[in-house]
Protein backbone atom coordinates (compact mmCIF):
# COMPACT_ATOMS: atom_id res chain seq x y z
CA UNK A 1 0.00 0.00 0.00
CA UNK A 2 1.56 3.25 -1.21
CA UNK A 3 1.65 6.41 1.50
CA UNK A 4 -1.50 8.31 0.00
CA UNK A 5 -3.15 4.93 0.84
CA UNK A 6 -1.92 5.29 4.38
CA UNK A 7 -2.42 9.16 4.71
CA UNK A 8 -6.21 8.45 3.82
CA UNK A 9 -7.03 5.54 5.99
CA UNK A 10 -5.83 7.86 8.54
CA UNK A 11 -7.80 10.62 7.71
CA UNK A 12 -10.75 8.21 7.58
CA UNK A 13 -9.88 6.08 10.96
CA UNK A 14 -9.50 9.87 12.82
CA UNK A 15 -12.72 11.05 11.26
CA UNK A 16 -14.36 7.84 12.40
CA UNK A 17 -13.40 7.93 15.57
CA UNK A 18 -14.21 11.61 16.10
CA UNK A 19 -17.68 10.97 15.19
CA UNK A 20 -17.91 8.15 17.75
CA UNK A 21 -16.99 10.72 20.55
CA UNK A 22 -19.40 13.16 19.70
CA UNK A 23 -21.71 10.28 19.33
CA UNK A 24 -21.36 9.05 23.17
CA UNK A 25 -21.90 12.74 23.95
CA UNK A 26 -25.45 12.31 23.11
CA UNK A 27 -25.59 8.72 23.96
CA UNK A 28 -25.12 10.06 27.61
CA UNK A 29 -28.19 12.51 27.63
CA UNK A 30 -26.21 15.37 26.68
CA UNK A 31 -26.19 17.68 23.95
CA UNK A 32 -23.71 17.71 20.74
CA UNK A 33 -20.86 19.65 21.53
CA UNK A 34 -20.73 22.56 19.57
CA UNK A 35 -17.31 23.42 17.81
CA UNK A 36 -17.02 26.79 19.36
CA UNK A 37 -16.94 24.43 22.74
CA UNK A 38 -14.36 22.71 21.58
CA UNK A 39 -12.33 25.29 20.30
CA UNK A 40 -12.56 27.39 23.32
CA UNK A 41 -11.85 24.42 25.31
CA UNK A 42 -8.48 23.74 23.41
CA UNK A 43 -7.49 27.30 23.39
CA UNK A 44 -7.09 26.93 27.17
CA UNK A 45 -4.72 24.42 26.76
CA UNK A 46 -3.03 26.68 24.72
CA UNK A 47 -4.31 24.60 21.23
CA UNK A 48 -5.34 26.29 18.06
CA UNK A 49 -8.70 25.02 16.04
CA UNK A 50 -9.81 26.32 12.67
CA UNK A 51 -13.25 25.64 12.18
CA UNK A 52 -12.01 24.59 8.49
CA UNK A 53 -9.53 22.48 10.14
CA UNK A 54 -12.20 20.54 12.57
CA UNK A 55 -14.24 20.25 9.39
CA UNK A 56 -11.77 18.58 7.30
CA UNK A 57 -10.99 16.32 10.35
CA UNK A 58 -14.56 15.14 10.89
CA UNK A 59 -15.11 14.47 7.21
CA UNK A 60 -11.93 13.18 6.75
CA UNK A 61 -10.49 15.14 3.87
CA UNK A 62 -8.07 17.55 3.72
CA UNK A 63 -4.52 17.34 4.99
CA UNK A 64 -4.00 14.41 7.78
CA UNK A 65 -3.74 15.34 11.05
CA UNK A 66 -1.00 14.21 13.11
CA UNK A 67 -0.31 16.99 15.43
CA UNK A 68 0.56 15.14 18.88
CA UNK A 69 -0.39 18.26 21.09
CA UNK A 70 -3.96 18.56 19.13
CA UNK A 71 -5.23 15.19 19.10
CA UNK A 72 -4.05 14.84 22.85
CA UNK A 73 -5.73 18.00 23.63
CA UNK A 74 -8.85 16.88 21.87
CA UNK A 75 -8.58 13.45 23.44
CA UNK A 76 -8.37 15.05 27.03
CA UNK A 77 -11.51 17.17 26.15
CA UNK A 78 -13.28 14.12 25.01
CA UNK A 79 -12.08 11.88 28.12
CA UNK A 80 -10.58 9.34 26.65
CA UNK A 81 -6.44 8.29 26.13
CA UNK A 82 -4.54 10.05 24.19
CA UNK A 83 -3.44 7.10 22.28
CA UNK A 84 -7.26 6.70 21.24
CA UNK A 85 -6.23 9.65 18.60
CA UNK A 86 -3.03 9.44 18.26
CA UNK A 87 -2.01 5.40 18.30
CA UNK A 88 -2.45 3.85 15.32
CA UNK A 89 -2.37 0.38 16.82
CA UNK A 90 -5.68 -1.18 16.63
CA UNK A 91 -5.93 -2.59 20.00
CA UNK A 92 -6.16 -0.02 22.59
CA UNK A 93 -8.79 2.04 19.77
CA UNK A 94 -10.73 -1.37 19.39
CA UNK A 95 -11.17 -1.47 24.10
CA UNK A 96 -11.59 2.26 24.13
CA UNK A 97 -14.57 1.65 21.38
CA UNK A 98 -16.19 -1.18 22.78
CA UNK A 99 -16.61 0.78 26.37
CA UNK A 100 -18.10 4.01 23.98
CA UNK A 101 -20.61 1.41 22.35
CA UNK A 102 -21.48 -0.23 25.15
CA UNK A 103 -22.02 3.30 27.15
CA UNK A 104 -24.10 4.35 23.98
CA UNK A 105 -26.69 1.22 23.92
CA UNK A 106 -27.20 0.95 26.93
CA UNK A 107 -28.24 4.92 27.02
CA UNK A 108 -30.22 3.74 24.00
CA UNK A 109 -31.28 0.92 26.12
CA UNK A 110 -33.06 3.52 28.96
CA UNK A 111 -34.43 5.31 26.50
CA UNK A 112 -36.50 2.32 24.96
CA UNK A 113 -37.28 1.88 28.50
CA UNK A 114 -38.03 4.83 29.51
CA UNK A 115 -40.53 5.32 26.32
CA UNK A 116 -41.99 1.79 26.95
CA UNK A 117 -43.00 3.24 30.63
CA UNK A 118 -43.98 7.06 29.49
CA UNK A 119 -46.00 6.19 26.15
CA UNK A 120 -47.92 3.52 27.69
CA UNK A 121 -51.00 4.35 26.25
CA UNK A 122 -49.23 4.33 22.56
CA UNK A 123 -51.34 2.27 20.43
CA UNK A 124 -49.08 -0.95 19.54
CA UNK A 125 -48.16 0.18 16.48
CA UNK A 126 -47.17 3.31 17.54
CA UNK A 127 -44.75 1.47 19.72
CA UNK A 128 -43.00 -0.90 17.63
CA UNK A 129 -42.29 2.16 15.32
CA UNK A 130 -40.45 3.66 18.18
CA UNK A 131 -38.80 0.29 18.82
CA UNK A 132 -37.67 0.00 15.26
CA UNK A 133 -36.27 3.38 15.26
CA UNK A 134 -34.58 2.49 18.64
CA UNK A 135 -33.28 -0.67 16.88
CA UNK A 136 -31.96 1.17 13.98
CA UNK A 137 -30.03 3.53 15.87
CA UNK A 138 -28.14 0.88 17.76
CA UNK A 139 -27.48 -1.13 13.93
CA UNK A 140 -25.93 2.07 12.88
CA UNK A 141 -23.47 2.38 16.21
CA UNK A 142 -21.90 -1.04 14.98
Amino acid sequence: MNRKDNASQRREELARRLDLLMDVVVAEGGQPYKFADIQAALAEKGVGLSRARWFYMREGTGATVTDPKLLSALAEFFGVPPAYLLDSDPSLPARVEAQLKLLKAMRIAEVRSFAARALGDLSPEATSAIAKILEEEMKSTD
